[in-house]
C-alpha cells in the first residue's frame, strides 16, 4: 500500500513538473484592463545565439526592443494602428564584479534617461535571461484609445536591437542570421464587459 502511494506521489510530482515546464516554454500573451489602462503580460522562449553570448562575455552590452501595437480592425481596409509602445532592455556583463546588469526603460537609453530606468543585478546569465523572457503588466495604451463596439488586436514583438551596438559590430551583423532574434505574438482584445 505504501509503495502504491509513493508511486502515485512521484507520478503527480512528475506531472506537475511537466505542466510547469510546458507552461514556461509555451509563449503567452495576456491583456488586462486596470485603472483606465491596458496592460500587457508576455512570457516567451528566447535562446541567445552563440555569437551574441560571446559578445556579452567580452563586455559588449546587448539591447533588446519590445514593441506592442494596438490595432483597430476595419472591414474595408487593413487594420489601423491606434497606438504603439516601446520598451528597451540593456543586458551587460561586468567582468570585475562577475555580475550581469539588466536595465529596462522606455524609448532610447541615453545618459539623460538613466533616471527613468529600472536596473537589476544577477549572478548568472540564466537568471538575467529569465527576467528578459518575461514582461509583466506593461502599460501599452489607455482606455481612451480603445473605441467601444470595435474589434481591436494587440501585436507584440521582441527583437535584438542591433542599431545600439558599437558601429563596427553593426556593420558586421548586416545580413547575418546569427544576430537574428525575433518573437512575435498577437492577441485579440476582448470587449470590456458592462458593469
Amino acid at each position: 500500500m505504501a509503495l502504491l502511494w509513493l508511486t502515485q506521489g512521484v507520478g503527480w510530482a512528475a506531472e506537475a513538473t511537466t505542466d510547469a515546464s510546458e507552461a514556461f516554454t509555451t509563449p503567452s500573451l495576456t491583456l488586462e484592463r486596470s485603472d483606465g489602462n491596458l496592460l500587457l503580460t508576455a512570457r516567451f522562449r528566447l535562446a541567445l545565439p552563440t555569437v551574441v553570448e560571446d559578445a556579452l562575455q567580452k563586455g559588449i552590452p546587448i539591447y533588446f526592443l519590445a514593441r506592442a501595437e494596438l490595432l483597430r480592425e476595419r472591414w474595408y481596409w487593413t487594420k489601423r494602428s491606434v497606438t504603439t509602445a516601446q520598451r528597451r532592455t540593456r543586458l551587460a556583463y561586468h567582468p570585475l564584479t562577475r555580475r550581469w546588469r539588466l536595465t529596462t526603460g522606455s524609448g532610447d537609453m541615453t545618459e539623460a534617461t538613466q533616471g527613468l530606468t529600472l536596473g537589476q543585478n544577477f549572478e548568472s546569465l540564466d537568471d538575467a535571461m529569465a527576467a528578459v523572457r518575461g514582461i509583466s503588466r506593461w502599460k501599452i495604451a489607455e482606455d481612451t484609445n480603445i473605441e467601444s463596439g470595435v474589434k481591436h488586436l494587440v501585436t507584440f514583438s521582441f527583437e535584438l536591437d542591433t542599431s545600439q551596438l558599437p558601429r563596427p559590430l553593426q556593420i558586421g551583423t548586416l545580413g547575418q542570421s546569427d544576430w537574428a532574434l525575433d518573437v512575435n505574438l498577437s492577441q485579440p482584445l476582448e470587449p470590456e464587459r458592462s458593469k
